[in-house]
C-alpha cells in the first residue's frame, strides 16, 4: 500500500519481518489460551472423541481457508489483507463489515487472554482480584505493541519458540505417564482405559457441534500471516512456507494434547478453573512444576494477548487509509507504529475488567463467545474473496501457473469451507449460552452493511469503479 499524508510521507509500514517471524507469529496467534485452558473446557463439554473429532474438522477447515487466504496474500500482499480482498472481490460494503467484525473479534481475543492471564495469577496471589491484573497486562502490551515492528516480531519469535518447547515437553511427559513409565501421584497407570469407546462421547454426537465454537477460537490467529503480509519481507516466498508448516504443527499440537490429557484425566475432571497441563505436571512430579507450568501458559497467554492487538491495530490502519475508518487512526509514527488506532483497540480490551462485576470463567466464555462468531464469519469472507478473486482472475486472461500459491481442487475448497462455516453458525441457534452471541454478532454484521450502505454511498461507488478493473 502506498498512500500518502499531505504528499511528502508516505504512509507505509516496513517490510521487516522475516521467514521465521511469520512462522512464529503465527503459531504464537494459536498456541495460548485455546490449547491450554479452552482444550480442557472442550473436552470437559464433548468428550474425548467429540474433542478429537471437533478439532480434526477444524483442522480441515483451517487448512481450507488458510489455503484461500495463500492465493489471495501472495498475489496481492497488503496489511489488512482480507479486509481489502473482500472490498475488492465481493463489495466494498461486505469489505468494510469484515473489517469491523474482525476488528471487534480480535480485540475480544485480547480480552479473553488478560482474563485467562489474571486467572492465572490467582495462583500465586490468590487474594488480589482478577480485574488488578487483567488492567496491569493491559500496560504491559500496550508498551510491547508501541515498539517497532522489528522489535514486536523479534519477541513473539521467542515467546512462541518458547511455547512451542513446552508443548512438546508436555507431550513427551504426558506419553511416558499414560505407559506407566513416569509414575503418578494420586492415580494408577491410566494406560488408553478412558479412551475406551464407552466413554468418547459421554454427551453425544451432537455436542460435537455445539463446540465448534470453541475450536475455532482455538485455531484462531493463523490468519495473522494475511494480516502481516504487508510488512513481511518477500512475502512470495516466506507466506507460502509459513502456511504449509503451520498447518501440521498446529493440529499435531492440538490433536496430542488431546489424547494425552484424555487418556489421563476422566472429562469431568476437566474445565476453566486451572489449565489441566498445570495438573498433569504437578501429578506426574516434575519439580516445582506448577509454578513453571504456569508461568509458560502465562507467557504463551500474553503473547496471544500480544498478537490480537498487533492484527487489531494493523487492520484498523489499513481501514482507516481505505477511507473505511476515521483518519486519524492512519497516523503512523515516526517509528511506523499505528498508536491511535492502538489505542482504540486498547479501549476493547477494558472489557476484560468485567471481572470486577462477574465470574472471571463465565467473562471468559462470553468473549470466547464473541471472538469465535466474528473469526468464522471472517473466514467465511475470506473463502468468498477467494471464490470471487478467482472467478475475475481467469475471465480478465489470468494463467492459473502464474499465481504463486494456488487453491487446489478449486472451486470444491472455498465452497465447502463456506458450507462448513456457516453450518457452525447454524448449530450456535441451538446452543441457549451461545445464542445471543450470534444474534448480536450476525446483527452487528448486518448493522455495519446497512451503515456502509447509507452513510458511505458515494465511497461505495468508487470502489465499485476500482473492483470492476481487470485483476492484475
Amino acid at each position: 500500500m502506498s498512500n500518502t499524508r499531505g504528499n511528502t510521507e508516505p504512509l507505509e509500514l516496513n517490510r521487516s519481518m522475516k521467514s521465521r517471524h511469520l512462522l512464529m507469529l503465527s503459531l504464537g496467534g494459536v498456541i495460548g489460551t485455546g490449547l491450554f485452558l479452552n482444550v480442557g473446557y472442550t473436552i470437559n463439554q464433548a468428550g474425548p472423541g467429540g474433542a478429537i473429532i471437533g478439532y480434526l474438522i477444524g483442522g480441515l477447515i483451517l487448512y481450507m481457508v488458510m489455503t484461500c487466504l495463500g492465493e489471495l496474500a501472495v498475489h496481492m500482499p497488503v496489511t489488512g489483507s482480507f479486509q481489502l480482498y473482500a472490498t475488492r472481490y465481493i463489495s466494498p460494503s461486505v469489505g468494510f463489515s469484515l473489517g469491523w467484525m474482525y476488528f471487534v473479534g480480535s480485540a475480544a481475543t485480547a480480552g479473553v487472554e488478560f482474563t485467562a492471564a489474571g486467572i492465572l495469577m490467582q495462583h500465586w496471589f490468590p487474594h488480589i482480584p482478577v480485574w488488578v491484573w487483567c488492567a496491569a497486562f493491559m500496560v504491559l502490551l500496550f508498551f510491547l505493541n508501541a515498539l517497532t515492528t522489528k522489535g514486536f516480531a523479534e519477541a513473539e519469535f521467542w515467546f512462541a519458540g518458547i511455547k512451542v518447547l513446552a508443548v512438546i515437553a508436555f507431550i513427551i511427559i504426558g506419553v511416558a505417564a499414560i505407559f506407566g513409565w513416569i509414575p503418578l501421584a494420586d492415580r494408577p497407570v491410566p494406560h488408553l482405559t478412558n479412551l475406551a469407546p464407552s466413554g468418547l462421547f459421554p454427551a453425544g454426537i451432537a455436542i460435537i457441534f455445539v463446540t465448534m465454537m470453541n475450536v475455532i477460537f482455538s485455531y484462531q490467529g493463523s490468519e495473522l500471516v494475511g494480516i502481516a503480509a504487508g510488512e513481511t519481507d518477500d512475502p512470495g516466498k516466506n507466506i507460502p512456507r509459513a502456511i504449509r508448516t503451520i498447518l501440521f504443527r498446529i493440529v499435531i499440537f492440538y490433536i496430542a494434547s488431546i489424547i494425552v490429557l484424555s487418556a489421563i484425566f476422566p472429562a469431568s475432571e476437566l474445565g476453566l478453573l486451572e489449565s489441566p497441563f498445570v495438573t498433569l505436571m504437578k501429578i506426574a512430579g516434575v519439580p516445582y512444576a506448577a509454578g513453571i507450568m504456569n508461568f509458560i501458559i502465562l507467557t504463551a497467554i500474553l503473547s496471544v494477548g500480544n498478537s490480537c492487538l498487533y492484527a487489531s491495530t494493523r487492520l484498523l490502519w489499513s481501514m482507516a487509509n481505505e477511507g473505511m475508518a476515521p483518519k486519524l487512526f492512519g497516523k503512523l509514527t515516526k517509528r511506523k507504529v499505528p498508536l491511535n488506532a492502538l489505542y482504540f483497540t486498547m479501549a476493547f480490551s477494558l472489557l476484560s475488567l468485567l471481572t470486577s462485576v462477574m465470574e472471571a470463567d463465565a467473562v471468559f466464555v462470553l468473549l470466547m463467545s464473541i471472538a469465535g462468531i466474528a473469526v468464522t464469519i471472517s473466514w467465511m469472507g475470506i473463502a468468498t474473496s477467494q471464490l470471487m478473486f478467482r472467478r475475475r482472475y481467469l475471465k480478465a486472461g489470468g494463467s492459473i501457473t502464474d499465481l504463486g500459491f494456488r487453491v487446489p481442487f478449486y472451486p470444491a475448497i472455498p465452497i465447502v469451507c463456506i458450507t462448513f462455516c456457516l453450518l457452525i453458525l447454524v448449530f450456535l441457534a441451538f446452543d441457549p449460552s451461545q445464542r445471543i452471541g450470534l444474534f448480536y454478532g450476525v446483527g452487528f454484521f448486518i448493522a455495519c452493511m446497512v451503515f456502509y450502505k447509507v452513510k458511505l454511498q458515494k465511497k461505495e461507488q468508487e470502489l465499485t469503479e476500482v473492483k470492476a478493473k481487470p485483476v492484475e
